[in-house]
């Protein structure tokens, strides 16, 4: 880049620091400064001084016009120079927009990270000296929209996950005038290498058989392959939609749902060994020692009027809460629960919580999108390999299962 020399009207400058407070001081030194560097840019795109007559000259002074900017340390009005044939642009406008750049981001960062518009409005104001309205931030949050939505329609069929995840939690969103209650569905996946991914996620109305069949075929629309298994939980709209879209796939029940609906009809008292015992039904590694110790606790509280309804819950569903072990030995502690959805569930809250009411579906499907993009980028525990081996010694063990 070229040097560019100029010189500054020192008796201006002069002035205006004897006269003004020190803010104003500052704001009119950059005024003076950058409307010199503007005219010296000029100057040197015109190959001519002022009046000077030159073979060289490519155009000629169209005078000025006022731009209002807003820096660092607030509003400055600086006065433009134009050419007659409207070519030239003064360079200072882009760097400062590089800046004005960094600021639209880090604003955006601040409202995907939690901070509410009101907070983001006063620290820009402290920043910049500048107030903007709640408004103007919410609208900067659409500009998010192209990236959400070209991350949630992305491809998925050049990686294959045998392991899939999905749940449902619901949001407050204002539609026709009322406060409706929303289900966002998530789906995340745990590819053959051992890399968990976030496939992608949907706003819609309460969970249904339909709305979960749309959005399983979504992924499948989008290239997802059938997977070995599929963890969940009971919902029976969700277990048919299971069921029809991804032929071949096996459901694993979650067993934290499981357990807990299990515990539930546990009598108020004196249930500690009950506990313990159905604790380690579900810490068993194989299949024969699962059974066996379910069959104690039949054995054991069977003739307890108080415990009939656990037992019931625990004989219908316990076959589909042990498909896990039809797996790898190192895959079962990862595939058996939708643990890795609740904590994208709680950090999703956590954002919700600030908004508390969403203004449309629109904007829900926007924030709650960036949230999750952003949580799993740069995030060490969630990028690491859950089952802790490369790709060939873990196909190598795999096959020996």
């Amino acid at each position: 880049m070229a040097l560019l020399n100029f010189t500054i009207d020192l008796d201006n400058l002069k002035d205006t620091v004897m006269n003004s407070n020190m803010e104003s001081v500052v704001k009119s030194t950059i005024v003076l400064v950058l409307n010199e560097y503007m005219e010296k840019e000029r100057d040197d795109y015109l190959k001519a001084e002022s009046y000077e007559r030159s073979e060289d000259r490519v155009d000629y002074r169209n005078g000025y016009y006022e731009r209002d900017y807003t820096i660092s340390v607030g509003r400055i009005t600086l006065k433009v120079p134009r050419t007659r044939q409207g070519e030239f642009s003064p360079s200072v406008f882009e760097r400062y927009a590089r800046c004005e750049q960094a600021l639209v981001v880090s604003m955006l960062e601040m409202v995907v990270n939690g901070v509410s518009t009101r907070k983001v409005t006063n620290i820009v104001e402290q920043l910049c000296g500048e107030s903007v309205s709640k408004s103007f931030v919410s609208s900067l949050t659409a500009k998010l929209d192209p990236i959400v939505k070209e991350w949630a329609e992305r491809p998925l069929n050049t990686t294959y996950y045998p392991y899939l995840f999905v749940d449902a939690m619901y949001i407050k969103v204002r539609e026709h005038h009322r406060v409706v209650s929303k289900a966002v569905y998530i789906a995340i996946a745990i590819s053959e290498t051992g890399y968990r991914e976030i496939l992608g996620m949907k706003v819609d109305h309460n969970e249904s058989y339909e709305s979960w069949a749309n959005f399983l075929q979504s992924l499948i629309s989008r290239g997802l392959q059938s997977p070995k298994l599929v963890t969940s939980d009971a919902h029976k709209g969700l277990k048919k939609a299971i069921q029809e879209k991804l032929l071949g796939t096996a459901w694993q029940r979650c067993t934290v749902h499981f357990r807990r609906n299990i515990v539930d009809c546990f009598p108020k008292k004196d249930c500690d060994e009950a506990r313990s015992l159905l604790n380690s039904i579900f810490a068993a590694e194989d299949v024969d020692t699962i059974r066996r110790l379910k069959d104690l606790f039949f054995d054991k509280y069977s003739e307890e009027k108080r415990f009939e309804k656990a037992l019931t819950i625990l004989d219908d569903g316990f076959d589909d809460a042990i498909q896990n072990l039809n797996f790898p030995l190192r895959h079962r502690k990862f595939i058996r629960s939708t643990n890795h959805l609740e904590r994208l569930n709680q950090e999703v809250r956590r954002r919700e919580q600030v908004i508390r009411i969403f203004p449309n579906t629109q904007s829900a499907f926007r924030l709650i999108g960036a949230v999750l993009m952003s949580y799993t980028k740069g995030n060490k525990g969630w990028e690491r390999n859950v089952f802790g081996q490369s790709a060939g010694s873990q196909k190598q063990q795999d096959a020996q299962v």
